[in-house]
């Protein structure tokens, strides 16, 4: 990614050196700063806000409870983790935390499960593969089932939209289709790696 982007910003500011646009990259350069500060200070209220809002869940026992009445869900997607509380509750945490759309906060408990569920893998040495319950997820992670789509509410109201929540149910149908078709897939591959097995 970041040869691309230089790539692309080498090619602009050729390009506009080449048209005699230097005037036009420097003050696009400008206008960009200025835009991504401001994009910056009003992404950080919102990040703070969420994920303070998710600590105190997690300290008053919302966070624990939540997993508790995710746990058929979670037993549906990783069968094998029924004993494994630890990654179980740390799965549960990044599962909510995307839900409500808050990538910021998913992430430390998504770094989190991988640890455990890496911990409790089978496999020993240098030459470890990733188990079926890290790629299912993976998957699931980045499927990223979003009810509050935060970031993009953010985006929008900082940009000027007349109505900011109108991304939401276009957001929750895309991202329940995504959902279901990565645990579809999961589903479909924990099968066939069973039927390997038994062969």
């Amino acid at each position: 990614m970041n040869y691309l982007w230089a790539g692309m910003l080498l090619v602009g500011i050729v390009y506009g050196c080449l048209t005699g646009k230097t005037a036009e990259i420097t003050q696009a350069a400008l206008d960009s700063a200025g835009e991504a500060i401001s994009l910056c200070i009003t992404m950080t209220g919102i990040m703070c806000f969420w994920v303070g809002m998710m600590r105190i869940a997690e300290k008053a026992g919302m966070i624990r409870k939540m997993a508790a009445k995710m746990e058929p869900v979670l037993r549906f997607l990783f069968p094998d983790l029924r004993h494994e509380t630890r990654a179980k509750e740390y799965i549960a945490t990044n599962m909510i935390a995307n839900i409500f759309g808050l990538g910021w906060a998913a992430t430390p408990a998504g770094l989190k499960a991988m640890e455990e569920l890496d911990r409790v893998a089978p496999q020993t040495g240098e030459n470890r593969t990733a188990t079926k319950d890290m790629c299912t997820f993976l998957v699931i992670n980045i499927s990223s089932l979003q009810l509050i789509p935060v970031n993009m509410r953010a985006y929008r109201s900082q940009y000027g939209s007349a109505d900011p929540t109108a991304i939401v149910g276009p957001a929750i149908i895309a991202t329940c289709g995504s959902t279901l078709v990565a645990v579809a897939f999961c589903k479909i591959m924990q099968r066939g790696e069973g039927k390997g097995r038994a062969t």
